[in-house]
């Protein structure tokens, strides 16, 4: 498995697949063609149907900039490939200099079709998630010391830094306030959450506005393109933060607590993201919301002390309960409903630590067994319930 520097990544929003991979694309381009004078860039597949509204063409040409760019939007072209597909033509006057095709995989990654691809180094060995919890169990290890072993010290500063922009994408959020771009009018409803907070004192109810307002204060600012941190895409960005900074300010914790969680929690998402997918566009929401949901519930296990087997629990918990969530972004934005969906997810991980708590022993689904699952199921979903906003919701939203 890569390094968890692969897996959590700071970037503009609002999609990992549709917006950093499609910009980090572009700026190779630039540097395989730099006598070009202007490109002709197709966007395919789900970067065609929905890229519109996940900025994907702005991403292109801000990345090729100064030179000037002709976004063709192809929704009809097969993408047997991958769905997310680029193809760039580099042009020097009326002479093609050439042609290359892209595949965005994800998690802003990429790869060109005829070229071996940069494959980041295995830092891990280990594969599934069975294999690293038998030998975590081998050496008396933590999840965390885990991945200390492997990535070495100097990788609680790199996840020090991940969590500083996370409570930074929090904290603008809830300060924010007004309409998210797009046309559908969104009205941004961390700032409001969050300030009813303080109204309620049953603590149930306070906690659920505390992190729902959170995540929706991440949420929002990715919908907005601001600077977020993938956990593990731009569109779940909120689920971890949410529940990790509710924590640290109910039990009083530091820092390096939380990086330990995140530590857990990556090696989740890793998990994830080896043997099944994150992107929304070739598996579904789930693989997005749900390996979110997962890898939260994993860290707030982290951080109750919890074992390995609990945690391995409330991972699959929460993964096991999002099979078969349709990803159907309304007109194509990262708003409706993926924004709530980051709220619900949160929620939706505290009750997975919850059940962990008591009911461990008695579980018959491993973790590795619901990942090859919802890879199946997110493979077997109709294309138009995978980020093409042809279906679900995307249908039929604004019908009566």
């Amino acid at each position: 498995m890569e390094s968890l520097t692969e897996l959590y990544r700071i970037g503009r929003g609002p999609s990992s697949s549709h917006t950093m991979g499609p910009a980090n694309a572009s700026s190779l381009m630039k540097t395989v063609f730099p006598e070009a004078d202007r490109f002709e860039v197709t966007l395919k597949g789900s970067l065609a149907k929905t890229g519109k509204g996940h900025l994907t063409d702005d991403a292109v040409v801000t990345a090729l900039s100064p030179v000037p760019v002709r976004i063709i939007w192809d929704t009809e072209s097969p993408t047997p490939v991958h769905p997310n597909t680029l193809e760039y033509r580099a042009f020097k006057g009326e002479r093609e200099l050439g042609f290359r095709r892209v595949f965005s995989v994800g998690g802003g990654k990429f790869t060109v079709e005829g070229e071996k691809a940069f494959d980041p180094p295995q830092i891990y060995p280990e594969k599934i998630f069975e294999e690293i919890k038998s030998l975590c169990k081998e050496n008396k290890l933590r999840f965390w010391q885990y991945v200390e072993h492997y990535e070495g010290p100097e990788i609680w500063s790199f996840l020090n830094k991940v969590w500083n922009v996370m409570r930074d994408e929090i904290a603008r959020g809830l300060d924010a306030e007004g309409t998210l771009g797009g046309g559908l009018n969104v009205q941004r409803k961390a700032h409001l959450l969050y300030s009813q907070c303080v109204q309620f004192e049953e603590a149930v109810r306070s906690e659920s506005r505390l992190v729902c307002s959170c995540a929706f204060a991440a949420s929002e600012e990715n919908a907005a393109g601001g600077v977020i941190v993938t956990a593990p895409t731009c569109g779940s960005c909120g689920v971890v933060p949410a529940v990790l900074l509710y924590m640290q300010e109910k039990l009083g914790l530091p820092d390096s607590e939380i990086c330990k969680a995140l530590a857990t929690a990556g090696v989740i998402g890793n998990v994830i993201k080896t043997n099944a997918s994150i992107s929304g566009a070739e598996c579904g929401c789930q693989a997005e919301i749900g390996s979110a949901c997962s890898m939260a519930a994993a860290a707030l296990a982290e951080l109750n002390g919890m074992d390995l087997d609990q945690i391995e629990y409330a991972a699959e918990v929460a993964l096991e309960h999002h099979l078969g969530l349709t990803c159907d972004p309304v007109a194509g934005l990262v708003q409706i409903p993926c924004i709530e969906r980051n709220a619900v997810a949160a929620m939706r991980a505290i009750n997975a630590l919850e059940i962990a708590d008591f009911l461990t022993y008695t579980r018959k689904i491993s973790f590795d067994t619901v990942v090859r699952t919802m890879y199946e199921t997110g493979r077997d979903l109709f294309s138009k319930y995978r980020e093409t906003s042809e279906g679900g919701l995307a249908k039929n939203y604004g019908v009566s």
